[in-house]
């Protein structure tokens, strides 16, 4: 029997719906319990559907074909699928809790959970402030959905002994990301440093463990245990993800001030607002003039800036030079990456799929 997903196109439409079956089909059975508790659990459960019912599924495909490349094409492609799904769970958790810390209005094109909460509080008249109950609403649904994520694992359908080899990566990876997010609240609010090399270790070292072990290795290691990886394979898959991960975050900033907001579900500038030291912002603070510099900094972390203001952001990041220096670095880590994938030992199906993936994080506009 042909198999269902093609490693030439290992994120595309066929992947993905099968990845959004799962976790309808996983959120679907929670609803029972949650009926059993009471009909004030509606609204979080209307909003775990909401806001993981689309997105990249960068995070499954690494997981799903990271088995491949170490095992070849899966016997049990559903279990797989919904052992890998899990991770987007995971991903949403930390998406509702991010909204929240960044006062952000909107996630993929709608109102942000502590929105939507905040409304509904608003609508039936409840006591107190609706701000901190949509507040409260929203890190209870991301708790929530991180327990999901452990349970949707847990019950895949994996084997034993694939769990085994491939739990101690999971949890690893929960761990890093909720580092790499303090480490970026620590970034913000840190004082301006007139070091290039400051800024940049310190920018980079967030996006190692916020991004790069979240979003590309530890998925990616993850699902090559689960097909029985060694240890020199998973070092060599290492290899290839963190500089992958760091071009998919460095495009990410790229986007988050001059990304079109059609495509990528948030305002363009938001980062500007939330005061992300960014790659991006560290260049753009080091390249500019110390007018330009000093009004870039007193814009970062500015929740109140119009249109206009963050358009003049924009002008001194690209006078600066900044956007052409990180596209250069884009451009070397793929370079990067895809030598360690040449001499990585992996499946002829897991290189085509890990090139392909490869090129869809870094070539990419939303």
């Amino acid at each position: 029997m042909q198999h269902p997903l093609s490693p030439a196109d290992p994120v595309g439409a066929s992947f993905r719906e099968a990845v959004g079956e799962a976790i309808t089909t996983f959120l679907d059975e929670r609803a029972a319990e949650l009926s059993g508790i009471g009909p004030e659990l509606d609204l979080p459960l209307e909003l775990a559907h909401l806001f993981t019912g689309g997105g990249k599924r960068l995070r499954p495909a690494f997981g799903y074909w990271g088995r491949v490349a170490a095992g070849g094409m899966p016997t049990d492609h559903e279990a797989l699928v919904r052992a890998v799904a899990s991770l987007d769970l995971l991903h949403v958790s930390a998406l509702m809790h991010d909204d929240v810390m960044d006062s952000s209005d909107t996630r993929r094109g709608v109102p942000a959970a502590h929105l939507q909460f905040a409304a509904g509080h608003a609508e039936r008249q409840g006591r107190g402030q609706a701000e901190a109950f949509g507040r409260a609403g929203a890190i209870l649904l991301g708790d929530l959905l991180l327990v999901w994520s452990e349970q949707m694992l847990s019950r895949s359908g994996l084997q034993n002994d694939e769990l085994r080899r491939g739990r101690p990566l999971i949890e690893a990876m929960r761990t890093e990301v909720t580092c790499g997010q303090f480490l970026d609240v620590t970034a913000q609010s840190a004082p301006l440093t007139g070091s290039l090399d400051e800024a940049l270790a310190t920018a980079n070292r967030v996006v190692e463990y916020k991004t790069n072990r979240y979003t590309v290795q530890r998925p990616l290691q993850f699902g090559a245990a689960v097909g029985g990886a060694d240890q020199e394979l998973l070092d060599q898959l290492a290899r290839f993800a963190s500089p992958i991960g760091r071009a998919f975050q460095f495009r990410d900033d790229l986007l988050g001030i001059f990304g079109d907001q059609e495509l990528t579900g948030k305002p363009a500038g938001d980062d500007l607002r939330e005061g992300k030291r960014t790659v991006l912002v560290a260049h753009a603070l080091a390249r500019s003039e110390a007018s330009a510099a000093a009004e870039l900094d007193a814009m970062l972390g500015d929740d109140s800036l119009t249109s206009e203001q963050v358009n003049r952001g924009r002008e001194i990041i690209t006078a600066s030079g900044a956007k052409e220096a990180v596209e250069a670095t884009i451009d070397a880590a793929y370079q990067q990456a895809m030598e360690a994938l040449d001499a990585a030992r992996v499946t002829e199906e897991g290189r085509t799929a890990l090139t392909a993936l490869a090129q869809a994080c870094v070539k990419r506009n939303f």
